[in-house]
C-alpha cells in the first residue's frame, strides 16, 4: 500500500487530491480484492469523513465504485458485454461474443390488439398483433426484459417457434420471408419499475438502459420494441477521429440487423 501524502498547504482541495489517489490506487490493482471503507480512509490520510465523502462521491458519479446506504463501496464491474453504436446490431450476437452462453425465457407468445403500439405500426387501433416477451439471460443473470409487438398478419407463423436460443429476426426470415432492412431506436438511461429490477436482478443502484426500436422493411413498419437492459452488465461505445468526426449514423451494412435480438 502506497499512500501519498496530501498538500495541505494549497493547491486542489483535499478531497480533490484524495479521489485522484484512489484513483491511482485503483488503477494499479490494489483495490481489487476489496475496497476501503469511510473510517479506514480518514486514518489512513487523516482527514475528516467528510472529506472522504466527497472524494467517494466523485468515483461513484464516475463510475469507478459502487456505494450503496449502509455498506462498505466496492469496486465497479466493467461491463460485460459492450455494444457498438451507429450500427444495426445483434443483442444476441454481442452476447455470444462476449464467450457468455445466452438463452431466454419466454414470459409471453401470444395475439393480442394494442391500441397504442398498432398506432406506432400505422395500423388500426383493433388489427391483432403478436406479443413476444423474454427475459435475455447472458451468463447465469439476466441481461434484458424485450418486449415486441409485430402484426399478427405477418407474424403468426412465429406462434409455433422457439425462442428460448434463437434471434427473432432469424425465425421472422425463416418462417415469414420478412427480413427487416431498416430502423430506427431511441436510447435512454431509466430507473426500472420494483418488478422489473426484480426480474432483471438489477441492484439497487444500478439504472437500466431503456432502447425503444422501430423496425421497417420496404417501408413497411413491422416491428415496434421496448427493451430494458441492465446499466452495470452492458455499455455502448462509439467511433470517432479527426477526419469524420463523431459518427452515429447507420452502417451501410444492413445484413447484420437480420440476425439481431
Amino acid at each position: 500500500m502506497t499512500v501519498r501524502r496530501l498538500d495541505r498547504a494549497g493547491g486542489d482541495p483535499l478531497w480533490k487530491q484524495l479521489q485522484e489517489d484512489l484513483v491511482r490506487r485503483l488503477r494499479s490493482g490494489e483495490f481489487d480484492d476489496a475496497f476501503p471503507g469511510e473510517l479506514a480512509l480518514v486514518e489512513e490520510y487523516a482527514v475528516s469523513r467528510h472529506t472522504v465523502r466527497q472524494a467517494l462521491g466523485q468515483l461513484r458519479t464516475d463510475g469507478l465504485i459502487v456505494a450503496e446506504r449502509g455498506r462498505q463501496p466496492r469496486v465497479a464491474t466493467a461491463p460485460e458485454i459492450r455494444q457498438p453504436m451507429g450500427a444495426l446490431y445483434s443483442l444476441f450476437s454481442s452476447v455470444e461474443e462476449s464467450g457468455l452462453p445466452q438463452h431466454s425465457v419466454v414470459r409471453a407468445l401470444d395475439l393480442r390488439a394494442d391500441g397504442v403500439v398498432a398506432a406506432r405500426l400505422d395500423l388500426e387501433g383493433s388489427i391483432p398483433l403478436l406479443y413476444l416477451e423474454r427475459l435475455r439471460y447472458a451468463g447465469d443473470e439476466p441481461l434484458a426484459l424485450d418486449r415486441v409487438w409485430l402484426p399478427a398478419a405477418l407474424a403468426e407463423p412465429l406462434l409455433n417457434a422457439d425462442f428460448t436460443h434463437t434471434s427473432l429476426y432469424n425465425e421472422l426470415a425463416e418462417r415469414t420471408g420478412i427480413n427487416l432492412d431498416h430502423g430506427r431506436e431511441d436510447i435512454r438511461a431509466m430507473n426500472p419499475s420494483p418488478a422489473e429490477r426484480a426480474l432483471l436482478h438489477c441492484p439497487d443502484d444500478a439504472a437500466v438502459f431503456s432502447i425503444i426500436r422501430q423496425g421497417t422493411a420496404q417501408n413497411r413498419p413491422v416491428e415496434w420494441r421496448h427493451t430494458i437492459v441492465r446499466g452495470d452488465r452492458f455499455a455502448l461505445s462509439a467511433e470517432f477521429s479527426a477526419h469524420t468526426g463523431y459518427r452515429l449514423t447507420s452502417s451501410p451494412n444492413t445484413t447484420a440487423l437480420t440476425k439481431a435480438w
